[in-house]
C-alpha cells in the first residue's frame, strides 16, 4: 500500500517533514522522532509491534499491552489526557485516536506547538493503513510494510475459509443494560462481515446504537457475542436461536475494540465461533 500520509519526502530546513493525518490535518514531524506520546491503547500496541517501545515516553492509563507499556509515564486517560503533563515530556510526536480524543484537546496541543497525528481507522483496511502511516511517521517504513503483509495474509486466510459459507445472523452486545450493539458503519460490523457472519443491527446508522431487546429478539440472532466482563445476559435474549443452541460467546474486547495489530487475532477468534466447521473446531459455548 502506498503511503498517503507523507506530503513530501524531503525535510524542511528545521529537520521536519510535512504529513497529512487521517482526518486531513497537515502537521510537521521531526525525522525519526525519538520521544513519542501515545493517547490510545491501539496506538501503543502498534508502536510496540513496530519495535518502537523504547521511544514511547508517555501513554494513557488504559494502555496495558504489552506489559512493558505499564511502566511508561501516565498522562491521563483517553478522554482526559493532561496537556501540561504531555508538554512536560517534551514529545517529538503525539499520536491520538479519534475513537477517544476531543477536538478541543487536539487544538490545545497544536497551540502548544506539539505535533499531534490523529489516526482514524474505520475498518480493517483502515487499521493496516494506520499501521503503515505510523511506521512512515517514525522512520520505520519497512517494518510497517512487513507487519501489514503478515496481518493481511491472516485476514485473507480467514476470508478464504468463510467467504462461500452461509452467513449466520449475529448480535454483538457491547453493553447489556441498556443494550448497546454495533451499527452498520462501525468497526465491529466490518469484523463480523469478514468473519463470515451478518449483523442483525447492520441497518443502524450510528456506530454503537442503543438497541431494544424486542428488536434483538425479533432479529433471531444465531450467534451472540458478549464482551469479556459483561456477565449480565438479558433474559429476553434467552429466547433467541443463539441461546437455545448454546452459541453465546464471550470475546476479549481488547482484541475487538482496539484497532491495532491484535484486532486480527480478534477476527480469527470471532470467525472460529461463527464457523467452527471451517477451522476444524468444536463449538465451546461460554
Amino acid at each position: 500500500m502506498a503511503c498517503t500520509a507523507c506530503v513530501s519526502k524531503s525535510a524542511a530546513p528545521d529537520g521536519t517533514r510535512p504529513f497529512v493525518d487521517e482526518i486531513g490535518r497537515t502537521i510537521q514531524v521531526k525525522l525519526h522522532p525519538q520521544r513519542i506520546v501515545s493517547l490510545a491503547p491501539s496506538v501503543t500496541e502498534t508502536l510496540f509491534a513496530l519495535g518502537l517501545g523504547d521511544r514511547i515516553v508517555g501513554v494513557t492509563s488504559y494502555c496495558d499491552y504489552p506489559v512493558e507499556a505499564t511502566s511508561k509515564e501516565r498522562v491521563g486517560d483517553t478522554m482526559r489526557p493532561g496537556i501540561e503533563r504531555i508538554v512536560a515530556l517534551k514529545p517529538d510526536l503525539v499520536i491520538a485516536s479519534t475513537a477517544s480524543q476531543l477536538e478541543e484537546f487536539v487544538h490545545s496541543l497544536d497551540q502548544a506547538g506539539v505535533p499531534i497525528y490523529v489516526s482514524n481507522p474505520r475498518d480493517m483496511e483502515g487499521v493496516l493503513k494506520s499501521i503503515e502511516m505510523t511506521a512512515e511517521l517514525t522512520g520505520v517504513s519497512e517494518r510497517g510494510r512487513d507487519l501489514c503483509d503478515q496481518l493481511r495474509a491472516r485476514i485473507e486466510a480467514v476470508q478464504a475459509r468463510t467467504d462461500r459459507l452461509e452467513r449466520p445472523r449475529v448480535l454483538f452486545v457491547l453493553s447489556s443494560s441498556p443494550l448497546i450493539t454495533a451499527g452498520g458503519r462501525s468497526f465491529i460490523n466490518d469484523l463480523i462481515n469478514r468473519a463470515g457472519g451478518r449483523s442483525i443491527s447492520a441497518d443502524q446508522n450510528s456506530d454503537y446504537p442503543q438497541y431494544s431487546l424486542e428488536t434483538a429478539v425479533a432479529g433471531r440472532p444465531e450467534v451472540i457475542f458478549l464482551q469479556t466482563g459483561d456477565a449480565a445476559f438479558p433474559n429476553r435474549l434467552k429466547e433467541t436461536p443463539a441461546a437455545t443452541s448454546g452459541r453465546v460467546f464471550h470475546l476479549d474486547n481488547n482484541l475487538l475494540l482496539r484497532p491495532g495489530p491484535r484486532v486480527v487475532q480478534g477476527l480469527e477468534e470471532m470467525a472460529t465461533r461463527i464457523h467452527p466447521e471451517a477451522f476444524g473446531k468444536s463449538e465451546n459455548p461460554e
